[in-house]
C-alpha cells in the first residue's frame, strides 16, 4: 500500500511539472498554426471546425474560428501536421502537410468553397514562408541540414558560424577541464561570446560563469536549431548578443534510429616539415567518435520515447624539437662541475658592466689576467675589443 502511494505521488508531481512547463516555456519549445478562414467573397467564416493532426504521432488537436474567422492552435511539438477545416454549407478543406517549428507560427489561411460538407478540397500549394507574427532575425537549420552539412568533430556550435555577423574568437580556448564538450567561443554582431544564450528544449543550456554551451548536443538527436541574431522577444532578455535554441527529436508511432562511427589516426595526418623528419613515423594518435539514436512508441498515439548516445575516445601524440648538448659542451659549460668557467663568467659580467656604464678610466679598469682577457675578447664585439686595447 505504501509503495503504491509513493508511485501515485510521483506521477502527480510529474504531471504538475509537465503542466507548469507547458505554461512557462510557451513558444520557446512549442510552435503554432494560425490563420483566417473566409468564404469566396472574402467574408469571415465563424464557427468553422479546425482539426490539426500530427503526421508521425497521430495526435489530434481541435479548435474553432472566432467571429472574425481567425483561429490559432498553440503548444504544438515541432513536427509535420495535417490541417482539416469544416464548416456547414462549405466543402471541407484539407492541407496535407504543414511544417511547424519551435518558437514560430505557421500561417494557414483558407478560402472555403461552397458545397456539401461531405465534399473536400485538398490544398497542395506551399505555405507562405514570410514571417509576420514575429520581428526577430534568425537562421534556422532543419534536421536535414544538421545531418547533411559537414562539421568537423560533429561539433554543433560550429553551425553558429554559418550565420551572418558571427566570428570565432581567435587565439583563445577554455581548458579541456572547463570545456569538456568543446563548445566554441563565437562573437555575434561584435558582442562578446558570453552574451549568447543557449537553450536546449526550452531549458537554459549556458554556463553561468564561462558563458559557453553546457550540453553540446549529439547531431543525430537534433530535430531543428534556430539562431536568433537580433530583435528577439523580451522573454529572452538574458541575452545580449544572440540566442541559440535547439529542439531534440521525439518518438513516433514507428521505430526509427541511426548509428555512426568515425575514426582518424596519425597515418591520415599531414607531416610538419620543420619538426617531422622524412621517413620517421608521426607520434601515435587516434580519434574515435561513435554513437547513435533510437525512438519509437510506448503506447501508440499516446506515449513515445527517444534516446541518443555519443562517445569520443582520443589519444594524442606530440612532436617536439630539442637541442641536446654534446659531451664537450656538457663538461665545459656546466658551472656545477667547472669552477674555472664559472670564474670566467663572473669576470665577463664585470667587463660587460663597465662597457654599459662607460667606466673605462685606468683607475677603474678591472684587473684581468691574460687568460681572462682572452675569454672576454671572445664574448665582446670586435669594436669594443679595439676600444679596450687602445686604453692599455
Amino acid at each position: 500500500m505504501v509503495k503504491r502511494t509513493i508511485w501515485v505521488a510521483l506521477a502527480v508531481l510529474c504531471l504538475l511539472g509537465g503542466l507548469k512547463t507547458s505554461t512557462t516555456l510557451a513558444q520557446a519549445v512549442y510552435g503554432s498554426i494560425l490563420g483566417t478562414v473566409t468564404d469566396p467573397q472574402g467574408s469571415a467564416v465563424s464557427g468553422a471546425k479546425v482539426t490539426v493532426t500530427s503526421v508521425t504521432k497521430s495526435t489530434v488537436v481541435e479548435t474553432t474560428t472566432n467571429e472574425s474567422g481567425n483561429y490559432s492552435v498553440t503548444h504544438l511539438i515541432p513536427d509535420t501536421y495535417k490541417v482539416r477545416i469544416e464548416a456547414p454549407g462549405f466543402k471541407a478543406t484539407d492541407i496535407p502537410s504543414v511544417q511547424v517549428s519551435a518558437d514560430t507560427g505557421a500561417t494557414v489561411d483558407v478560402t472555403m468553397q461552397v458545397g456539401a460538407v461531405t465534399q473536400s478540397i485538398e490544398v497542395t500549394g506551399e505555405i507562405p514562408q514570410l514571417q509576420t507574427d514575429r520581428a526577430d532575425v534568425d537562421v534556422q537549420f532543419s534536421q536535414k541540414y544538421v545531418e547533411d552539412l559537414p562539421v568537423l568533430n560533429r561539433n554543433f556550435t560550429s553551425f553558429e558560424l554559418l550565420s551572418p555577423g558571427t566570428q570565432k574568437l581567435p587565439g583563445f580556448n577554455h581548458a579541456a577541464t572547463e570545456n569538456p564538450q568543446g563548445g566554441g567561443q563565437i562573437n555575434v554582431n561584435g558582442q562578446h561570446f558570453s552574451g549568447t544564450n543557449f537553450e536546449l528544449d526550452g531549458t537554459d543550456n549556458q554556463d553561468p560563469i564561462l558563458g559557453i554551451i553546457v550540453v553540446n548536443p549529439n547531431l543525430d538527436a537534433i530535430a531543428e536549431a534556430k539562431i536568433a541574431l537580433q530583435d528577439y522577444d523580451a522573454e529572452s532578455g538574458k541575452s545580449t548578443s544572440g540566442i541559440i535554441r535547439v529542439q531534440t527529436k521525439s518518438g513516433s508511432n514507428e521505430f526509427h534510429g541511426s548509428g555512426f562511427y568515425y575514426y582518424r589516426n596519425s597515418d591520415q595526418q599531414a607531416r610538419d616539415p620543420f619538426t617531422n623528419k622524412p621517413g620517421v613515423p608521426l607520434a601515435a594518435a587516434t580519434w574515435k567518435q561513435f554513437g547513435g539514436s533510437v525512438g519509437g512508441p510506448i503506447i501508440k498515439n499516446k506515449l513515445f520515447f527517444f534516446g541518443d548516445y555519443q562517445g569520443t575516445k582520443q589519444t594524442a601524440g606530440i612532436t617536439n624539437l630539442y637541442t641536446i648538448p654534446t659531451p664537450t659542451v656538457a663538461q665545459s659549460c656546466n658551472p656545477a662541475t667547472n669552477g674555472q668557467f664559472h670564474s670566467w663568467l663572473l669576470q665577463f659580467e664585470r667587463v660587460s658592466e663597465c662597457i654599459r656604464t662607460s667606466c673605462w678610466r685606468h683607475s677603474e679598469r678591472p684587473d684581468l689576467r691574460p687568460q681572462h682577457r682572452k675569454l672576454s675578447d671572445r664574448f665582446r664585439p670586435y669594436g669594443l675589443r679595439q676600444q679596450y686595447d687602445s686604453h692599455q
